[in-house]
């Protein structure tokens, strides 16, 4: 089944709108309307199963693209818009792309040339042709037809691509809706990127039962933000860690104001200590904050952690979500015990294909069936899975393991940090020593190096107290507003 036939309502009304915001607004009707049209488009000048790279910001004109791509029975890889050049060229070549789809605005700016590039007016000359049919042609579609490539950094120079199936979309939809109990009446506040398959999920979960989205791209003011989630009465709102250490450290506002109409926040894209979860609790009693976690190679999402078990299970990325089998295995494939570190592995149809044209990543990741996440984790008793590290990111300091995150954990504890990043440096004698870089707000300006680690030494092990603290004043984060570690 083409996921676009899934996602779209078949019936819409006119009047009733799927995107709200302050630059532009679309109904259902005009999108479905506008979607049709621009895969039959393509699908008379380029067929099925071509690969064609959409660059663009969150708007109209990206969501209409996006789903009409897919709808052709073509291909979408959706990029960052500030793809640097090398890289871009790079997925150009691999993928053999000669049709890159573009904002006017941003076309200047790229420097890799293409065939063909589609702007607004292409795309409103094929979404204005009237025409009689309600549908277009369906492409041969099986079950792993391939949907959408997502390029994603790794731990090579160049990113791997991410092959993403129709039937890997409609599962992990259907999944994610189950789980958060979406319905007609939600209305999403977007502030992560569509080229991410965490923003993505919004569009595709707010699409499917007929719910809105609010675009704003303007996070970093958060005046915006709090604006929107009043006017519009948004009831969901997702964020990776910076966006809630932004919220509850870098500002006031949030803390102070109520949002009765704010139902639930999600968080993935990584851990977020647990002192911003209770603080989040505490100026927002009334919000359920649902912690997540997931892969790019599982669609969006993996597992989830339910409101109601914040208080017993805090620090917890929870379980499996619905048709996803989730596990924590030792080096040999088995089970761990409870305590146990291991490796997360999963099964389900929201896994991907494999990497594009990586047929040895894509070994070492899918083997019998399960996606290899490299995310290293723990069970409880219970059977919830703690997060303890990536494989890559152990530090050894004179023989002994040491994960970042715990130290992470008891630095952003300090009132009025706002982030904390643990990274090693060379070191003779230790052979990886130790390094703090802290954000500190305006609220405690008087934190130096000796009162960080004075404070860490009562809470943690000598070996694992940092060697060298360095203070900055902003996090570093990508595009997807993760945090960036050098």
């Amino acid at each position: 089944m083409n996921c676009i036939d899934y996602l779209l309502p078949s019936d819409v009304d006119e009047n009733e709108l799927f995107v709200l915001g302050q630059r532009e607004t679309l109904s259902f009707f005009d999108l479905k309307q506008q979607v049709i049209a621009l895969a039959r488009g393509l699908q008379l000048k380029y067929g099925s199963g071509n690969k064609i790279i959409l660059l663009s910001p969150n708007s109209n004109f990206f969501i209409v693209s996006y789903l009409a791509i897919m709808k052709s029975g073509n291909v979408v890889l959706p990029l960052n818009p500030a793809t640097e050049e090398v890289q871009l060229q790079y997925i150009k070549e691999q993928a053999g792309v000669e049709l890159a789809i573009i904002p006017t605005l941003l076309k200047a700016r790229i420097k890799v040339p293409f065939h063909t590039i589609w702007c607004e007016e292409n795309i409103r000359q094929l979404s204005n042709e009237k025409s009689d049919v309600d549908d277009i042609p369906e492409a041969d579609f099986g079950p792993d037809t391939l949907a959408q490539i997502i390029y994603t950094s790794g731990s090579t120079a160049m990113p791997k691509g991410v092959m993403i199936s129709h039937k890997n979309i409609i599962a992990n939809t259907s999944s994610i809706i189950d789980y958060l109990k979406l319905g007609p009446s939600d209305i999403m506040e977007v502030v992560l990127p569509f080229f991410y398959c965490y923003g993505l999920s919004l569009l595709h979960t707010h699409l499917r039962v007929k719910g809105k989205i609010v675009l704003n791209n303007n996070f970093i003011f958060l005046g915006s933000v709090f604006k929107d989630l009043e006017k519009y009465k948004c009831t969901g709102f997702a964020g990776v860690p910076s966006h809630f250490q932004i919220l509850l450290r870098k500002s006031d506002t949030f803390a102070k104001t109520a949002f009765p109409h704010l139902r639930y926040v999600t968080q993935a894209g990584g851990k977020l200590h647990t002192v911003f979860i209770e603080e989040f609790i505490k100026a927002q009693p009334q919000t359920k904050f649902i912690v997540m976690y997931g892969q790019t190679e599982a669609t969006a999402r993996l597992s989830y952690l339910p409101s109601e078990r914040l208080e017993d299970k805090l620090g917890s990325l929870g379980k499996g979500i619905p048709g996803v089998e989730l596990i924590v295995v030792d080096k040999n494939g088995h089970p761990t015990k409870p305590g146990e570190i291991g490796e997360i592995i999963a099964k389900g149809d929201n896994v991907m294909l494999g990497y594009y044209k990586d047929e040895k990543a894509t070994a070492e990741a899918l083997r019998d069936g399960w996606l290899y996440t490299g995310d290293l984790a723990k069970v409880d008793e219970d059977g919830f899975i703690y997060h303890a590290a990536r494989r890559k990111e152990i530090i050894k300091v004179g023989g002994r393991r040491v994960s970042p995150k715990e130290i992470e954990e008891i630095i952003v504890s300090i009132p009025g940090v706002v982030d904390c990043t643990i990274t090693s440096v060379n070191d003779d004698v230790l052979g990886e020593a130790i390094k703090a870089v802290v954000v500190n707000s305006d609220a405690n300006p008087e934190l130096n190096e000796k009162l960080v680690k004075e404070y860490c030494s009562t809470r943690l092990a000598s070996f694992k107290i940092p060697h060298i603290v360095e203070f900055h004043s902003k996090m570093e984060v990508n595009a997807a507003g993760k945090k960036v570690k050098k």
